[in-house]
């Protein structure tokens, strides 16, 4: 398994990240999902019908969802800082699997693992 750090490098190789500022939703549950995003610097909130149920931080990825068949996003996400995140449409994740099979299997380790997350604290 690839170690949290290599697979946002991933994300790194991108040439323009987006930076987001502190309280700044990057997107809102029910929003139609094209991205997924890796944090290269700050704290982003996961929250659940106004209640935050994960903060995450450099190095970690969300938005999974959207790139593994799921149209609206089941949650939102909120810049808890300033943000500076890479992000990954389906044709970049398609390449990214494909130059790094390793890639897919972390991604699908922490697309399983939040959603274990979140359903424990509903």
């Amino acid at each position: 398994m690839l170690e949290p750090a290599a697979t946002v490098k991933i994300f790194q190789k991108q040439a323009d990240p987006k930076i987001v500022e502190a309280g700044t939703a990057i997107f809102r549950a029910g929003q139609p999902a094209n991205y997924m995003y890796g944090i290269l610097d700050g704290e982003v909130e996961l929250q659940v019908e106004g209640k935050t149920v994960e903060v995450l931080s450099a190095s970690s990825v969300f938005g999974i969802g959207a790139l593994l068949g799921h149209a609206n996003r089941p949650y939102t996400a909120i810049a808890k800082t300033t943000c500076k995140l890479a992000f990954l449409d389906q044709q970049r994740f398609l390449f990214a699997v494909q130059e790094t099979p390793m890639f897919a299997l972390n991604v699908m380790q922490t697309y399983s693992d939040r959603l274990d997350r979140l359903a424990h604290s509903l």
